[in-house]
């Protein structure tokens, strides 16, 4: 009897895990595909000249890739690898913010540049996380 218990406790312990780690591969995927949208949006009215719209969708970067640190799994060598370019990608987002909407779009495009491409890159990392099931 108090074998089967704890074989119910060990399986709900085990199921309630497998659930939290879904939840957190989905929110992972949606803040990604947010993420990648803002950056790309960022550095085409970068492109066009529209300083406040690069500060707007770095803010937006920002506000993902923090979303997505916040949920990344312990321990996990693919998320393990994405963090530092999640940070990266941040860091550039607040040169830009530093820079302010003011200044000539063309020098904040550089570190909105670098802030996709850390972005992608960390996207190919947490893609091959949800992809091997971890």
């Amino acid at each position: 009897m108090m074998k089967q218990m704890l074989s119910v406790v060990l399986l709900t312990v085990a199921v309630g895990v497998a659930s939290v780690l879904a939840g957190s591969t989905q929110a992972i995927r949606e803040h990604g595909k947010a993420m990648l949208h803002d950056a790309e949006e960022m550095v085409m009215h970068g492109g066009m000249g529209d300083g406040g719209a690069i500060i707007h969708h770095c803010a937006e970067v920002t506000k993902h890739a923090t979303a997505i640190l916040g949920v990344l799994p312990k321990g996990n060598e693919h998320g393990q690898a994405a963090a530092p370019l999640l940070q990266e990608a941040i860091t550039h987002c607040k040169r830009v913010a530093d820079m302010g909407d003011k200044v000539d779009p063309g020098a904040s495009l550089n570190p909105a540049t670098k802030a996709r491409a850390a972005a992608k890159e960390a996207m190919k990392h947490l893609s091959a996380m949800k992809d091997s099931g971890a």
